[in-house]
């Protein structure tokens, strides 16, 4: 019975995380979405808000059943793996930066942790330009939300749209 682990910071959730997962729910019998909180990084929206809006966000999806919604912090992605009974780390990759960083990872998790498996999917042309940091950069231009409405569900629009008019004009 393989069971995933799909780990992203999800700052906020796509579609592309959302395709990443929809095709983790199919080939897996359980799939974990792991958030990691990286200290190196400053999120724009903070984690329990983020594991809100991903649950919420895989719902809209009408994706349910054997997908668990969890996060970490100062782990190791394999030994987060292990804690959850996981044997595979399911990624994306976009584009030729993405394989770099990936097979870099994918050999220290290999290092880490033999027994787990990495295993590679590639999104669909419409989505791969499609990440947290591109959708964080168009919100506040004129017109963001009909934009942004494109690649996050309603529920992280919302979240958007009432982060960005809390956020005091410059």
């Amino acid at each position: 019975m393989p069971t995933a682990v799909y780990a992203a910071s999800l700052d906020p959730i796509t579609r592309g995380h959302l395709w990443m997962i929809q095709q983790g729910a199919r080939l897996f019998d359980r799939l974990i979405v792991a958030i990691g909180v990286n200290p190196s990084k400053r999120p724009s929206i903070d984690i329990a808000r983020r594991l809100e809006l991903t649950s919420r966000s895989i719902a809209e999806a009408g994706l349910s059943g054997r997908i668990e919604v969890h996060s970490f912090e100062r782990l190791f992605l394999v030994d987060f793996a292990r804690r959850h009974g996981a044997d595979v780390l399911l990624r994306g990759i976009r584009d030729e930066t993405d394989f770099s960083y990936e097979l870099t990872m994918r050999h220290v998790n290999e290092d880490l942790a033999p027994e787990i498996l990495t295993v590679v999917l590639m999104p669909p042309r419409e989505l791969r330009e499609v990440s947290s940091s591109f959708v964080r950069g168009l919100v506040g231009h004129v017109g963001w939300e009909n934009v942004v409405g494109r690649y996050v569900t309603s529920s992280v629009l919302d979240a958007l749209r009432e982060q960005h008019t809390s956020q005091p004009a410059e």
